[in-house]
């Protein structure tokens, strides 16, 4: 098991003279996992520690939701936000990047085979973001969830010019170029000019899906990757947390910790 971040808050933040900067996922990781999508909201506490840190340095949201409906539900204008696992990005003054948009006509094709397909699957929903489509069946029947998967590998292999990831109770279809969360947190660092700062910066990437780990390999070297997770696997990160109550607790330590 990976040691936990709370006991290590000095460490990671480098005894608390270090210049950081602050990178997070939204769904299990600010916000607990919630049965729908839409009901996953970011408390009025977590929200004031974000804003609390936003203050005292550069803090990034990359999630796998739509750029608009994670800004909105975070509502903080000082925080750079990365939506559809980072192929959508937005922030503070003008701050705007968009990858692989020549996909776009792709993902309308196979959003509308995949409505065809999933239709009369209770429990499944399709979400449609910009830059992805996921087949989310959390509420599906237990022995209808291998119809739904066999679905929709039927529709992804039609669509050989977009990538499937497989996430927490979700299949989901990207497109199938050259970037993913970590090079978006990459790209960050160097247009956001956080590497050249003297003394360098340390980021600091908190997250509990598998695209997660894209971040977290690109920080091995160079950061700190802290998994949102209460069981032990396989991963790239160097710390733990155990579920969005703990990270609460960590950022709140950290926030101290920089005053």
């Amino acid at each position: 098991m990976l040691p936990s971040a709370l006991d290590h808050v000095q460490e990671i933040a480098g005894a608390c003279r270090r210049a950081l900067a602050v990178f997070l996922d939204y769904d299990g990781t600010l916000s607990a996992i919630a049965s729908r999508p839409e009901q996953a909201v970011l408390s009025d506490s977590v929200r004031a520690v974000l804003r609390a840190l936003a203050t005292k340095l550069p803090v990034a949201i990359l999630s796998g939701r739509d750029l608009e409906d994670v800004r909105r539900r975070v509502g903080i204008d000082a925080i750079v936000y990365a939506g559809s696992h980072g192929f959508d990005i937005a922030g503070p003054h003008g701050l705007r990047r968009q990858i692989a948009t020549e996909f776009l006509p792709d993902l309308d094709t196979a959003e509308k085979e995949l409505h065809e397909s999933l239709h009369g699957i209770s429990g499944a929903q399709l979400e449609r973001k910009r830059f992805s489509i996921a087949a989310h069946y959390r509420n599906v029947n237990e022995n209808d969830v291998p119809t739904l998967t066999k679905a929709f590998e039927a529709v992804a292999a039609r669509h050989p010019e977009l990538r499937r990831v497989d996430g927490k109770k979700v299949h989901e279809l990207l497109p199938n170029a050259h970037w993913d969360k970590g090079k978006a947190v990459l790209w960050l660092l160097q247009t956001l000019d956080l590497e050249s700062r003297s003394g360098g910066i340390r980021p600091i990437y908190i997250g509990d899906d598998r695209t997660d780990e894209h971040a977290f390999r690109v920080l091995e070297q160079r950061g700190v990757a802290i998994l949102v997770s209460e069981q032990s696997q396989r991963t790239a990160a160097s710390y733990s947390l155990r579920d969005p109550g703990e990270v609460e607790r960590f950022l709140r330590a950290l926030a101290a910790c920089l005053t």
